[in-house]
């Protein structure tokens, strides 16, 4: 059972009160901080679970943090910034975030989207242990995949999505049940996130990017993952 200690990363007071207040009211154990060096050394020395992770702190841009998380760890992080041009959340997501909220915000919306994440760490899902698709190699029990016999250095929601595509390798997949099915109930309009993380995906494991072998574009509809020997 994953961590549920959220480290909140917010130097606004108000909304820092807020989502105390908020987690206080629904149980989720939590630790606040209001800059980035706080942050590092919060999540070094208590099992956090999630992040939610403001950008503007006053030791620097909350995006570097993200990075120093990925070298350690596949926590899930939530960005929540007043930034909401299409810039700042690819290269978030580029990044390694998991998810990105624009303030102001819904306190339900966002405790749906923890939910999710939470959800997504805990169950799991009735599959086979390993499963092979041409280069790749998902190993399930171990949550890892792997690209031509290396390890593949993926982000929890990067994983969460190749995953989903090799289990249902040559089938067409709308955009909606992409979202649904990886991202959870209320993501399926969030068209923006799924092309940031194909785009993504691409860049790990297609020879060339114009003209991908795996995860093919189907107009209009949402993709396709081809796998030529998929091995059940």
């Amino acid at each position: 059972m994953i961590s549920q200690t959220i480290l909140i990363v917010e130097d606004d007071i108000s909304v820092r009160k807020l989502l105390e207040i908020t987690f206080d009211q629904y149980g989720y154990n939590y630790i606040s901080t209001d800059n980035i060096t706080n942050a590092i050394i919060n999540f070094k020395t208590h099992n956090i679970g999630l992040i939610i992770l403001d950008l503007g702190l006053p030791d620097g841009d909350g995006k570097e943090l993200i990075p120093i998380i990925r070298e350690v760890s596949k926590v899930p992080i939530i960005i929540v910034s007043a930034r909401y041009d299409e810039n700042n959340i690819i290269t978030a997501l580029d990044s390694g975030a998991d998810d990105y909220i624009k303030k102001p915000f819904s306190i339900s919306e966002l405790l749906a989207r923890i939910r999710a994440v939470f959800r997504r760490k805990n169950t799991q899902e009735n599959i086979l242990d390993n499963i092979i698709c041409s280069d790749l190699e998902l190993d399930n029990e171990n949550h890892v995949i792997y690209f031509k016999k290396e390890y593949l250095k993926l982000t929890p929601i990067e994983y969460e999505l190749l995953k989903y595509f090799i289990i249902n390798a040559n089938k067409t997949l709308t955009h909606r049940q992409i979202l649904k099915e990886v991202w959870g109930i209320g993501y399926q309009n969030e068209m923006q996130y799924l092309r940031s993380y194909v785009n993504i995906l691409r860049k790990k494991i297609e020879e060339n990017r114009t003209k991908p072998s795996y995860i093919k574009t189907e107009s209009g509809i949402g993709y396709r993952f081809c796998c030529g020997n998929k091995e059940l």
